[in-house]
């Protein structure tokens, strides 16, 4: 009966790990204590450990960054952005891709980063 139990368990768990969606690429986090969970994220900007920049996942210049976020922002009036920086990368590609995307109106920017 236990391994029965045990192996209901282990089926949820596993089936709920299939579920989690991530929209960005995998980086190294930096960890804060103060972060909060933002809900559905529209558009993941993600910055890799050696200065790539993605929009979900597609690979954009930084200079043209801020007209991708217009085309995927389409009719809407306001966009959230989520910020995926790699703990690795120079504060000043973090600054440039933020003075990007604050050049776009109705965007909201939001960092992420892990629980430490």
């Amino acid at each position: 009966m236990i391994d029965a139990i045990f192996a209901i368990l282990a089926f949820f768990i596993i089936s709920t790990l299939s579920l989690t969606k991530s929209e960005g690429l995998p980086v190294n986090l930096p960890p804060a204590a103060t972060g909060q969970g933002q809900g559905d994220t529209p558009a993941t900007v993600t910055i890799a450990p050696q200065g790539q920049v993605y929009l979900n996942r597609e690979a954009v210049p930084v200079a043209n960054l801020a007209q991708a976020l217009e085309t995927f922002r389409g009719d809407q009036p306001q966009i959230l952005v989520i910020l995926n920086a790699d703990e690795s990368v120079t504060h000043g590609v973090v600054v440039k891709v933020m003075d990007q995307v604050r050049q776009v109106e109705g965007a909201r920017l939001a960092i992420a980063t892990t629980q430490p």
